[in-house]
């Protein structure tokens, strides 16, 4: 006599069973195709207006500690505003930012901004703060392009826009810097937040 070993046929299954096997896996593929479409547009005007603000008062300080200061507490400021408005227009969207897309764009974003932390740390305590517009110039961008995988499509042609800004920090006077990072954070996050603001509910 023959005897079957494996998993039991599907027509042995319970009907109630198997239908919630496929739903499951339908709302999982829908998850993981889907487009993170929360990206707050006029949370990056704000941000790009306190960039710019954050560029001048930083072009006038005394020393480089001085303006490194200053672009922490913009730092601070961006990130306590991007979170503020993720939620309030994913809350908007009915869209989740602890799973599917949302949790995706946000997983892809992080490493390249706590890298970038960690680098300014570095470089502040070998005192060189030559590079740190192409740091943050290129971390941003790349982390923006990735997590853009998984959003709307004009977020990774951003990050795109931010490293060819960090490419060509390399070949520019350490001067510019502060002209560079208003151009960067303030200039592209204002003209591309407007954008999709316009494209894509606020």
């Amino acid at each position: 006599m023959q005897i079957e070993h494996g998993p039991v046929s599907r027509r042995n299954q319970n009907p109630e069973k198997q239908a919630s096997e496929h739903l499951r896996f339908i709302r999982d593929v829908m998850e993981r195709s889907a487009s993170f479409t929360a990206v707050p547009g006029w949370g990056m005007v704000i941000v790009g207006g306190t960039a710019l603000l954050a560029a001048w008062i930083a072009s006038i300080q005394a020393t480089s500690d001085g303006s490194l200061i200053v672009w922490f507490m913009e730092a601070i400021i961006a990130v306590a505003v991007g979170i503020w408005t993720l939620r309030k227009k994913a809350q908007k969207s009915g869209v989740s930012l602890t799973s599917g897309p949302g949790r995706k764009y946000i997983l892809t974003l992080a490493p390249s901004m706590v890298a970038g932390l960690l680098f300014t740390v570095a470089l502040w305590k070998a005192g060189n703060l030559e590079l740190l517009a192409t740091l943050w110039l290129l971390l941003y961008g790349a982390g923006t392009i990735t997590g853009g995988a998984s959003s709307v499509r004009v977020i990774p042609v951003l990050g795109i826009c931010f490293m060819v800004m960090g490419i060509i920090s390399l070949f520019i006077p350490s001067a510019w810097m502060h002209f560079l990072l208003a151009l960067g954070f303030g200039g592209l996050h204002i003209g591309f937040g407007l954008y999709i603001a316009r494209n894509y509910g606020g």
